[in-house]
């Protein structure tokens, strides 16, 4: 696995790496900030933010795709993360078992467009590596800003769905091939 001081992406901005022992409690610390944390569901401790941390640094290693770690070039501190990785949220076959993608980054980082540099640079990285694929994401519905990156990037809205525990989501994909998006469809 490479380690945090060697990126695997850079951006104008940005170094994007592969998930490391040191990242995990970073980003703990990231997600502990109710500013960052406010379109995630219920506010996790660290036990918590274990199963999603390795299941990203999982997919990886199994499906060769992954979140990346994100930090300021040059600079030592992990200011989110972003990527694609494999998923199976219980969400329905239009959802599960695909590749999604997602980011978070540290408050004090939101409205800068790092946030879409980290992905512009991430989804290139996909379909260069995996080819052009169809991925998915979910954005909580009051998540402004994440609504705006994601029609930036060419996801559209497939539906609205809630978690366990009747966390409200909206769905969307970014298709590729043949076909056209689907209609969306709100909850009733």
């Amino acid at each position: 696995m490479q380690p945090a001081s060697a990126p695997l992406l850079t951006t104008e901005r940005l170094d994007l790496w592969l998930p490391g022992r040191g990242d995990f409690e970073a980003m703990v610390t990231i997600l502990a900030d109710p500013a960052t944390h406010r379109h995630l569901g219920p506010q996790r401790g660290p036990a918590d933010n274990f199963a999603p941390f390795f299941r990203n640094a999982g997919s990886w290693l199994i499906y060769g795709y992954g979140m990346f770690m994100m930090r300021l070039r040059g600079r030592p501190e992990l200011i989110g993360n972003c990527g694609i990785f494999h998923s199976w949220r219980g969400l329905g076959p239009d959802f599960d078992d695909m590749p999604e993608a997602g980011w978070i980054l540290a408050a004090d980082h939101t409205g800068s467009g790092l946030a879409r540099e980290a992905m512009e640079a991430a989804l290139a990285w996909f379909d260069r590596e995996h080819g052009p694929r169809r991925i998915v994401c979910m954005i909580a519905p009051g998540n402004t800003p994440s609504l705006r990156l994601a029609a930036a990037l060419g996801f559209t809205a497939m539906r609205d769905a809630a978690l366990p525990g009747a966390e409200a989501v909206r769905l969307f994909e970014r298709p590729r091939g043949p076909g056209t998006a689907p209609v969306y469809r709100p909850i009733s």
